[in-house]
């Protein structure tokens, strides 16, 4: 199965970068404009609409639009893993691991990995993928990291950015916030 892979530091505290990403506020603030993300229902591993803090179980209902060229698209991930469980990572690392429940891909397991590294954390994002169209999908499947890149670039570019502005305006981005 291909593998997109991008790292970067990030000038937080893990504990900081953690909650932040941990949220679907933290998901619509690292979306590039050009995603035209809609989120359309969030539930928690319990039922519960709109939790605070994507544990375990939670369910994201999405739209994405590219470019707002052709149809919407609609995706649908589930938390499948989450290390630590809690809001606030204990040791020196923490992960979590969404996979695509419905969407555009025959698959899609993204991990979002945590590590403290002094002062500041460092940000991996890895995703296992396979595109749609069978064995044509499948000979096309290195090519899609080229798409990849701009949005996870965007995507820790607004993270470095958002955590260099400083601790007292770490509360996270909504729509239309301005980095």
């Amino acid at each position: 199965m291909p593998t997109y892979r991008r790292e970067t530091r990030v000038p937080a505290r893990l504990p900081d970068v953690w909650a932040f990403h941990s949220t679907i506020d933290g998901l619509r603030a690292l979306t590039p404009d050009w995603m035209d993300l809609r989120i359309e229902a969030v539930e928690g591993p319990d039922g519960e609409r709109g939790p605070d803090v994507l544990t375990k179980g939670t369910r994201i209902r999405m739209s994405i639009r590219p470019f707002g060229v052709g149809p919407r698209q609609r995706w649908t991930s589930r938390i499948v893993e989450r290390e630590p469980d809690g809001e606030t990572p204990v040791t020196g690392s923490a992960y979590f691991v969404d996979d695509m429940v419905h969407g555009p891909f025959r698959r899609w397991i993204h991990t979002h990995a945590f590590y403290a590294d002094g002062e500041g954390t460092r940000l991996v994002d890895t995703v296992e993928y396979r595109l749609p169209f069978g064995p044509l999908g499948d000979a096309a499947g290195p090519l899609a990291k080229v798409g990849f890149e701009g949005m996870f670039r965007d995507r820790h570019r607004r993270t470095v950015e958002r955590f260099e502005r400083g601790p007292e305006t770490g509360a996270p981005m909504g729509d239309g916030d301005e980095l």
